[in-house]
């Protein structure tokens, strides 16, 4: 009885285990592939690159006296208020020269006071101005070589999700901060109406680095990579009676989205993309992102796309001029 009962259970795990292994085969093969394909655009083409930071003052400095061991006859302002640059802030009873505001804002903080002595270099207010921000942001040694000053930038910040600000590059880091063996450049960036903006919100900024007219581009997983050569596979004819065609390219601007054609393509050409399945998160993704922003939409930003990388080859490009 128990023998029997025995052969009964391993029968049934051997039949379970070979249904699943034929329906997975079945399943396999039953997934179908898009026939994904790009037509070759013209237009302006632009090249970005995005860092976070945090929106900060670009005066905010101690007020130091630089007069020894004088007694304050009067303090002329209080914390909280607005002065202007070169305005006087104290007296002293002896009639030295009287400490100034060294630039507009305001008074935040007051630490003297009527009839007290001070030291040089003591500080004896604090000044910030607030209407006259920056945002600070990190940038990637990769991309620091491309930021220059002056670049254009586009500003987008955590509190007013619908609205973009505009700013300048004012400054960048000559040292770099390293963190897990990746480095990063502190970038200043300029706001240049930093209306309804508050000291210490979240930023998102993107730094036009390259822009051109009338580029020749394609999706960047078009173009791929062999023995130091790119290519792409041209569609010739419609969908019914096609063929391919492979040529050589050599390629100028890229962002995460597109890259440059310079040789080899023309627009209105069909080029062919790498085939995905169509039940794949990566055919989903990129479905939305074609949704979104369409072959010919805004450009900029950097990341992962297929076709080659850093060096030429692989997957992700991140913005770089080529060959």
């Amino acid at each position: 009885m128990k023998k029997g009962i025995v052969i009964l259970l391993c029968v049934l795990v051997v039949g379970f285990v070979g249904f699943q292994w034929y329906n997975s085969r079945t399943s396999a093969q039953g997934v179908p592939t898009q026939l994904r394909t790009a037509v070759v655009q013209k237009g302006k083409m632009e090249v970005k690159i995005s860092g976070s930071g945090t929106v900060q003052p670009v005066t905010s400095e101690d007020i130091k006296s630089p007069i020894n061991n004088n007694e304050i006859d009067e303090v002329l302002v209080s914390s909280g208020e607005t002065v202007e640059k070169g305005e006087a802030l104290i007296t002293f009873t002896d009639g030295s020269d009287p400490i100034t505001a060294p630039a507009s804002g305001e008074i935040t903080s007051l630490s003297v006071q009527a009839g007290q002595r001070v030291t040089n270099g003591q500080a004896v207010a604090h000044l910030t101005n607030y209407k006259n921000l920056q945002t600070v942001v990190q940038i990637d040694e990769l991309d620091i070589p491309k930021v220059k000053k002056d670049q254009a930038v586009s500003i987008k910040v955590n509190a007013y999700p619908d609205q973009t600000y505009t700013g300048k590059v004012s400054a960048i880091a000559d040292e770099g901060t390293s963190t897990n063996g990746v480095s990063t450049f502190d970038v200043t960036i300029h706001i240049t109406k930093p209306t309804n903006l508050k000291v210490g919100m979240s930023t998102e900024a993107s730094i036009l680095t390259a822009s051109k007219e009338n580029a020749i581009y394609v999706p960047i997983d078009a173009v791929h990579s062999m023995n130091n050569q790119k290519f792409v596979i041209v569609q010739n004819g419609n969908s019914g009676t096609a063929s391919s065609q492979q040529k050589l390219v050599k390629t100028g601007l890229a962002n995460e989205d597109y890259v440059e054609i310079t040789q080899g393509l023309t627009a209105g050409e069909i080029v062919k993309l790498p085939q995905l399945a169509q039940n794949t998160s990566s055919t989903t993704g990129m479905n939305r992102r074609m949704m979104q922003g369409g072959f010919g939409g805004g450009m900029g930003g950097f990341g992962n796309g297929g076709g080659f990388n850093r060096n030429g080859g692989g997957q992700g490009f991140s913005g770089r001029t080529g060959n």
